[in-house]
């Protein structure tokens, strides 16, 4: 019996440690370094920001917006966004597949191989980057370098719990091959 409460009482404070780590080292941005391409999944402020901001300082010739709602227009996009038509036209593509994590992954390894991009800067909220940089590991031919780039944010407790439990489940998704 001993045995069982040592063993539950070393992997709760193994869950506590690693929650603080997860909160107290969230991922920074990235220093101008220039890639291929930059990838934005929707889904926090500032991405879509971030990643026009990186294509306007030629630090990446093209970027890939995973996840984007199929009722949005590239018209629409670009009007919020107050992108230029001409920066739509060569250097903006709209991933309309993706619904989480995962499928962004899988639409970004698609993207990538269509578009011969073999380096590539990740930009999403620091409390995402973990995940999805998780995900495209898995997904990317290892050939392909993936800078990250995490915009910064105020996340709550509550938020932080969640993604470090959605980080755990899908770092154990990957020990078993999905």
């Amino acid at each position: 019996m001993a045995f069982f409460r040592y063993s539950f009482a070393a992997a709760v404070l193994a869950w506590a440690l690693g929650f603080l780590w997860f909160t107290v080292t969230l991922p920074q941005p990235a220093d101008d370094i220039a890639t291929d391409a930059v990838i934005v999944p929707t889904g926090g402020p500032g991405r879509i920001a971030q990643g026009l901001s990186v294509l306007d300082a030629g630090l990446a010739s093209k970027m890939l917006v995973t996840g984007v709602d199929p009722e949005v227009t590239p018209a629409e996009f670009a009007v919020q966004f107050e992108v230029d038509q001409a920066l739509m036209d060569c250097c903006v593509t709209l991933g309309f597949v993706a619904v989480d994590t995962r499928s962004n992954a899988t639409e970004t390894a698609d993207w990538v191989a269509a578009n011969s991009v073999r380096s590539l800067r990740l930009v999403t909220t620091d409390w995402h980057m973990r995940r999805a940089a998780g995900e495209l590991d898995r997904t990317l031919p290892a050939n392909v370098e993936v800078l990250r780039d995490a915009v910064p944010s105020q996340p709550n407790l509550a938020s932080l719990f969640l993604e470090y439990h959605k980080l755990l489940a899908s770092w154990g998704a990957g020990l078993f091959g999905y």
